[in-house]
């Protein structure tokens, strides 16, 4: 019986490894939003319980819709997405019809039954970590590095453990050697960090936000760290203007690095398309409105078709319709800014992104 089940499954990897691919390799559900940290920075806030959660039902079908969809990898984040009861049995879905799954922890959770069906269903698992023990627990509550290296400890040893996941603020940014320095230790594939955008739980703490020359000062020592670990850990940023630091510095084949391996351009033109907890579709990891529409009600590929085309989208990829220095910026093309940080500040989605300290070389000939 045993033997026919991985028969069954190897048939199944092997039908999925021969299909077409999808435009994303990757499509991300976040599953939950309760947690059990409530992190400052934290891009949307979440009270003891949250209604409207979809079934399991619904998380089975959306498994079979990323899947039909053509992407590879079937994504799952939070909240924290371990506090799901049903959750490794629409895991153990998608594995069974060919998916590969990976999923974002803060780590509290990843011991006994958890860890073991973790190991079982080979779910590639990313922790979230902010620097070192100070930085880290000031921002998380205390005892959470320490949970978080156990998870990185137990991960490590079964080859599971996928990325360290960062959120830069002014209280842990010059902690990133560290975070990269625990990613090799323990051998993360790689070590991500994001910007600090004030949506959600993090609106109400702006006094962690960086100042521009601090984010100056990070995507300089994140470019040296890139040049000294050389992809073991692999260094990437979630930030569209780390881009023109890379196009400065000299980026070894640059095009490459920014067209099939830099995470930082901005999603909302048409590059993303993520599914919430309710099934709910929408554009950018980051913006909880501009959504697209409900799971329940199209399939992924007319959302997708749909994002493509709509002229909103056409107008967001038309980098001439930015405005203020983002718009005459000599590096619009390659960044553009966040148009969520944008729409926060300026109230417009096209607006200038604050948070960029460059000043564009046509306002410094002024």
């Amino acid at each position: 019986m045993v033997y026919l089940f991985k028969l069954i499954r190897a048939n199944l990897l092997w039908a999925s490894s021969m299909r077409s691919k999808g435009p994303l390799y990757m499509v991300v559900w976040r599953c939950t939003r309760t947690c059990t940290y409530s992190c400052s920075y934290c891009s949307f806030a979440s009270p003891p319980y949250v209604s409207g959660e979809i079934s399991t039902e619904g998380g089975m079908r959306i498994v079979d819709e990323i899947y039909d969809f053509g992407a590879c990898w079937f994504g799952i984040s939070g909240g924290e997405p371990l506090l799901r009861k049903d959750l490794f049995e629409i895991i153990g879905h998608a594995r069974e019809i060919g998916l590969d799954v990976s999923l974002i922890t803060n780590g509290d959770l990843v011991e006994d039954k958890i860890f073991d069906n973790l190991v079982r269903n080979e779910v590639h698992t990313a922790i979230s970590i902010d620097g070192t023990e100070e930085a880290n627990d000031a921002l998380r509550g205390k005892g959470a590095y320490a949970k978080a290296v156990s998870a990185m400890q137990k991960l490590s040893k079964e080859g599971m453990l996928d990325c360290l996941v960062t959120t830069l603020t002014n209280v842990n940014y010059k902690d990133v050697g560290h975070v990269v320095y625990l990613a090799e230790k323990y051998g993360a594939r790689m070590s991500v960090f994001h910007n600090f955008i004030p949506v959600g739980r993090a609106k109400e703490h702006l006094e962690l936000v960086p100042s521009p020359e601090q984010y100056e000062w990070v995507w300089n020592e994140l470019y040296d760290l890139m040049q000294k670990y050389k992809d073991k850990p692999r260094v990437n940023v979630y930030c569209p203007f780390f881009a023109r630091v890379a196009k400065e510095r000299g980026m070894p084949d640059f095009e490459d690095w920014f067209e099939n391996i830099f995470l930082g351009r901005c999603f909302f033109a048409g590059r993303y398309m993520g599914i919430i907890e309710n099934g709910e579709v929408r554009r950018c990891g980051f913006n909880e409105g501009y959504r697209l529409g409900n799971i329940r009600d199209k399939t992924l590929k007319e959302f997708w078709g749909e994002l493509q085309t709509s002229e909103f989208s056409l107008e967001l990829r038309d980098r001439s319709n930015l405005k203020g220095k983002c718009g005459v910026c000599e590096y619009r093309e390659i960044c553009g800014g966040c148009r969520t940080r944008a729409k926060i500040y300026t109230g417009d989605i096209f607006g200038s992104d604050p948070a960029c300290g460059y000043i564009p070389k046509i306002l410094r000939e002024k």
